[in-house]
């Protein structure tokens, strides 16, 4: 992943000199645009594999080019001073891979970086087989061990459970999980995952709620921790 093309997108020059230079020591090639159209022309020219949003440019607002960076095959994390849930949820709905807020540590950043960019490369390779701990997910044949031991989910759980698996570290809106576990129509059902949760929680570890690799983002999602989603 180091070596990656990474295109940062924000009007205020200081955000981008910060971001320029903790990526470039992290081995990553940078470039740069300072509003909608110069990230629209560098999607095209540089091909950038993950690009820094920032929402709030001074031509266009920055959800208008979600869209475009998802065509592009490009991974996105939008980095940006709106912190409104309602602002989050758009973001990832439209196609984001995570999400966050200024001010912040660019350490975070690079985190979120190295999960979007993984996330990115496994959506072109087959069904994979998770380890986190003691867990074993293996999606292709649709199996779950806990130290060896197969366990037995309901299919909603297994869902749900695969769903933050095939996007480890990023978190999923309610309504996408929902969409795609329970179906067209139940966007708006939460408690169906919390059922879900807690009875994955029970079922794969022995851990405090605050410490579960099944993380709430309250009013958002869901995301499945991995040493480097933390």
């Amino acid at each position: 992943m180091t070596g990656a093309t990474i295109l940062v997108v924000d009007d205020e020059m200081a955000i981008r000199r910060l971001l320029k230079a903790s990526l470039a020591r992290a081995g990553f090639a940078v470039v740069e645009a300072a509003n909608a159209r110069e990230a629209l022309s560098a999607l095209a020219i540089d091909k950038p594999e993950l690009v820094l949003l920032d929402l709030g440019l001074p031509d266009r607002d920055g959800l208008e080019l979600i869209a475009a960076i998802k065509a592009a095959k490009a991974a996105l994390v939008v980095v940006s001073a709106r912190d409104a849930t309602a602002e989050k949820v758009a973001a990832l709905d439209l196609g984001a891979d995570d999400y966050v807020t200024k001010p912040f540590d660019t350490e975070e950043v690079l985190a979120r970086i190295r999960v979007a960019l993984r996330n990115r490369m496994l959506a072109d390779t087959p069904e994979p087989v998770l380890r986190i701990g003691a867990i074993t997910l293996d999606l292709g044949a649709r199996l779950v061990h806990r130290d060896g031991v197969e366990v037995h989910l309901s299919p909603k759980e297994y869902g749900f459970l695969a769903e933050l698996a095939r996007h480890p570290g990023r978190v999923l809106s309610h309504a996408a999980i929902l969409r795609a576990v329970w179906g067209p129509g139940q966007e708006d059902s939460v408690e169906y995952l919390r059922v879900a949760a807690r009875g994955l929680r029970r079922k794969l570890e022995d851990v405090p709620v605050e410490h579960s690799m099944i993380r709430n983002e309250p009013g958002i999602g869901y995301r499945l921790l991995t040493k480097d989603g933390q």
